[in-house]
């Protein structure tokens, strides 16, 4: 497969996907393949590779590798063939060891010593594991771990030289306490306790540790009391020689006591030489803020002013040097300076907003105060510092967007600093986790229920940061600031649009074409929807480690701002998919921008929006104020098909721990059932309920990702168990949606013709996408008829429905018909072709002329997906307007009608009706308001 560079002249280890060709790398075969690629010089170099998911006959689908970007270049050709075993003895030895055991079923965890040829390098990679250590070296450094401590790792040196030492988790909670109208603040210091440290990967590239643990208080008057789990993955680029740091914890506090203060990684890093020698450098708005422990400038006694200078530009001022100064009493003078001079100690970065960072800076005294050195706007996020025995960097990703975010170096006049990465930094106020109000406010607010529901417990954050390190004794500022922006936009390499489409990657969407006008106009609103909001992120200051990523749900245009503080109307939490939107967008584009929008909100929402251990595991919260605020927990909100695009394009350690936490979480219905205040326990059958969509069709997403992932056949008859129970419905997949759900065997009872909440619910929460994907993998042609059925009856008029349906579906009505577009395309698509000769016409009667009732089925689709944006005398779509002195902007551009529900929604099923009925489509504007011409208004942004 044929790759290109995300973005140009992004250097590191580079982690990135592949996918294969049903069948052609047989099951079985792996450890006799080598992926491999071609350099410039034609010389074929070796991948480490593992697999990530598999077609149903057991063949590989998917596999994720990493590679020094450098040695990659801009672009790369993935191939693959079988080993020379005489020349790889101990590497195909110990292949199983070379991938991710999650990954192969066969594989097995690290458990002794190997060595790994390096063959873009001519270095070698060891691992040496032992019951007490884990020793890891690789171009020129070397890591050691003692697995006895509650360190991450020990040491990390280079040419004997130790750079970084003695990490660990640390994490500061808040709590508040009023006595006799006396309020308190106590904070309390809680260190990491390694509970499990698992190899997770090793090989010529990379090297991946995997820690998990909880925080442990070591304040005196709570001491041992443990809270905040997390997990860690250490990765260390063995050829490109980087070292990374990705960062995992999960709430389980009490949220009226356990406030968040302050968590991250501390490490030290030992320094030497003279103070003057001592550099800090630290990334502001524009260029970089440097200092030093002690100027060489002063009142009295006066020095050649050119050592300031050479100082300040990182040049290591040496005794052979002053002695070359002309100044016999140099030394003497230096000397003076030294000891009456401050010593600048300890400097922090604060990122205390997305709109405010300050650094500052101290003595090396606990009773002396703060100073501000630098206040600014937006800080990338990076830092370093030195002395004369080499420097080292640091970087935060997405630092000023998940604010508050720090980083704190103190010992600089010492013969060690003392570093703390913050990923919440404790100079900011203290994160709370309580709920906005007592109750839920379902009616007026759109809350879901009047009780209420907020719970925190159980969420999670992810963050990333890196580190590296250099024998200067301060790396100039160039350097420092592409560190902080290879951090931020790390190497990824992926394939064009059209080798995805032409793979059917991620099932069903369309590559742009722009054949005519209404063509043209599509894609330029999807260009336009696309854009506003990735300008609205900014705009409305969309930002903070809990918010990152999202989006807002609805807009208030007599505010001129969105719905923050209107229950179900603030933040979007997933709902109508607009991870699949964006995912979509990405995939037929190529756009750099779409990936970064799209990588963040499936982020956030994978972790944030759901519970991640707890009753409500593998469940999300609703949209709601707060992200954990709506009683409604359901699993669409953390199916599996957010996120799968982002995981098998990057290979994401992360995204395997949140795929397995989904695989079975059916299991959490048990706990909250989604339709348990409708239904009367007493007279079910089954212990809950699932409706077709969202709730059936998302622990579909979760079965087929386990499914292929793994090549387990358990989650593949899961879904056939719910095929074969739908089959038997009375309108089969058209029946319900409401349905009584057993979670043990995973059967489906019907139950009649009722709909909670709305039919459109069916299908607006990703489930089109997901069955047409599942259809294709599975051996059962009755699930491709069914999902005909329902995406042609849905669009039909109503008394056609009742007609076809014998009454039976009653007063249901399919309410926001352009919801059902995709799957509509879909259904036209294969009855034209003739691909559903099984499909029925009511109870009993087949479709008999194929093309003609196709075509009628995709005019149809047209008619309600344009009618939605399109109308007789309006063309406007996603325009924008400019509204002056409002959202605090001198001009501000909105769209007054927006919604994300409807933008995600019409998005997403223009992309997909695209790929199946564009012939259908009108090829003027002209003509497609004369299709729309006389509908009822139901254009969702003008109700």
């Amino acid at each position: 497969m044929k790759l290109h560079r995300l973005e140009k002249d992004v250097t590191g280890t580079a982690n990135f996907g592949c996918m294969w060709e049903k069948g052609k790398i047989p099951k079985g075969t792996f450890s006799d393949t080598e992926f491999y690629y071609t350099n410039e010089e034609g010389k074929e170099i070796s991948l480490q590779s593992r697999i990530t998911a598999y077609w149903p006959d057991g063949s590989i689908k998917w596999t994720a590798h990493c590679a020094d970007s450098k040695a990659l270049g801009e672009v790369v050709t993935v191939e693959y063939k079988t080993k020379d075993k005489t020349n790889t003895e101990d590497y195909a030895s110990n292949i199983e060891n070379h991938v991710n055991s999650k990954s192969d079923n066969e594989s097995e965890i690290i458990t002794n010593n190997y060595l790994y040829k390096d063959s873009a390098q001519g270095s070698s990679v060891s691992v040496h594991n032992t019951d007490n250590t884990i020793e890891i070296s690789g171009k020129d450094f070397t890591a050691v771990i003692q697995k006895d401590t509650d360190e991450l790792f020990e040491s990390i040196s280079s040419n004997k030289r130790i750079v970084f030492a003695h990490a660990k988790p640390v994490l500061k909670l808040e709590e508040r306490v009023e006595s006799s109208g006396c309020r308190q603040q106590i904070i309390r210091d809680y260190t990491g306790k390694i509970e499990n440290i698992e190899i997770e990967d090793s090989g010529d590239a990379q090297t991946v540790v995997r820690y998990e643990g909880i925080h442990e208080c070591i304040s005196s008057d709570n001491k041992g009391s443990k809270k905040i789990p997390f997990i860690i993955r250490l990765f260390l680029g063995t050829a490109a020689r980087d070292i990374k740091i990705q960062h995992t914890f999960m709430y389980d506090g009490e949220e009226d006591k356990d406030y968040l203060k302050g968590i991250g990684i501390s490490f030290e890093s030992p320094l030497k030489g003279k103070l003057y020698n001592r550099h800090i450098k630290m990334t502001g708005d524009a260029g970089v803020f440097h200092e030093v422990c002690m100027p060489l400038s002063a009142w009295r006694p006066r020095i050649p002013s050119f050592l300031y200078e050479d100082q300040m530009k990182g040049v290591n001022i040496t005794d052979e040097a002053l002695l070359k100064c002309g100044d016999s009493e140099i030394n003497e003078h230096i000397k003076s300076i030294t000891d009456n001079s401050p010593h600048w100690d300890t400097y922090t970065l604060s990122q205390d907003s997305a709109q405010h960072f300050c650094i500052s800076k101290k003595l090396g005294y606990d009773d002396v105060c703060m100073i501000d050195a630098l206040h600014g706007q937006r800080s990338i996020g990076g830092a370093a510092f030195g002395s004369e025995n080499g420097s080292v960097m640091l970087g935060i990703r997405d630092f000023w967007q998940k604010y508050p975010g720090g980083i704190n170096v103190s010992g600089l006049s010492s013969d060690r600093a003392d570093v703390t990465i913050w990923f919440y930094s404790p100079f900011a106020n203290s994160f709370d986790f309580r709920h906005y109000a007592h109750r839920g406010y379902n009616q007026v607010c759109y809350e879901g229920y009047d009780y209420k529901g907020a719970d925190p417990c159980g969420i999670a954050v992810t963050s990333e940061c890196a580190l590296g390190f250099s024998n200067d004794i301060i790396p100039d500022d160039e350097t420092v600031i592409s560190f902080a922006r290879s951090v931020n936009h790390p190497a990824l390499y992926v394939a064009s649009p059209e080798q995805y489409h032409q793979m059917k990657a991620f099932g069903y969407w369309s590559l742009p074409e722009n054949d005519t006008e209404v063509e043209r106009w599509l894609e330029d609103q999807l260009d336009r929807a696309f854009s506003f909001y990735k300008e609205e992120a900014d705009n409305r200051n969309w930002y903070g480690l809990f918010n990152y990523g999202d989006f807002m749900h609805t807009y208030d245009a007599v505010r001129h701002q969105w719905k923050y503080d209107v229950g179900g109307y603030a933040w979007d939490n997933t709902e109508l998919v607009p991870t699949l939107w964006l995912w979509n967008y990405f995939l037929r584009t190529g756009r750099s921008d779409a990936f970064y929008l799209a990588e963040k909100l499936s982020r956030h929402a994978s972790e944030v929006d759901v519970y991640h251990f707890g009753k409500y595991k593998g469940l999300g919260s609703r949209h709601n104020v707060r992200h954990w605020g709506c009683p409604c927990k359901e699993a669409r909100i953390a199916m599996a098909s957010h996120h799968r695009v982002y995981y098998y394009l990057t290979g994401d350690r992360r995204m395997e721990d949140i795929f397995d936490e989904l695989k079975d979480n059916e299991n959490s219905f048990l706990n909250k059932d989604p339709l348990g205040d409708f239904y009367d326990k007493d007279k079910m059958h089954y212990k809950s309920h699932a409706r077709s969509g969202p709730d059936w069709s998302s622990l579909v997403s979760n079965w087929m990702t386990q499914w292929e992932r793994k090549d387990d056949k358990k989650y593949k008859d899961k879904i056939i168990t719910g095929i074969k129970d739908l089959e038997k419905a009375p309108l089969r997949l058209i029946s319900g949606p409401d349905f009584e759900f057993d979670p043990v065997s995973v059967h489906l009872n019907y139950i009649g013709e009722r709909t909670t909440g709305g039919t459109h619910l069916q299908v607006c929460m990703g489930a089109p996408s997901v069955w047409t994907e599942s259809a294709d993998l599975l051996d059962e042609p009755v699930f491709n008829q069914m999902l005909v059925e329902l995406g042609r009856f849905a669009l039909l008029p109503k008394d056609e429905q009742d007609k076809e349906s014998g009454g039976l579906i009653g007063e249901r009505e399919y309410t926001y018909p352009f919801m059902f577009t995709g799957l509509g395309a879909y259904a036209a698509a294969n009855i034209i072709k003739g691909n559903c000769k099984g499909v029925t016409i009511g109870k009993d009667a087949l479709i008999k002329d194929h093309e003609k009732e196709g075509h009628l089925a995709a005019k149809r689709t047209w008619k309600a997906l344009l009618a939605s944006l399109i109308s007789e005398n309006n063309k406007d779509g996603f325009m924008t307007t400019i509204v002056k002195d409002a959202g605090n902007h001198e001009k501000l551009t909105e769209i007054p009608w927006i919604t994300t529900n409807f933008t995600a929604q019409w998005c997403l099923n223009v992309i997909i009706a695209l790929e199946f009925i564009k012939e259908d489509l009108p090829d003027t504007i002209i003509k497609a308001q004369e299709l729309v011409e006389g509908m009822e208004d139901i254009s969702f942004h003008k109700a």
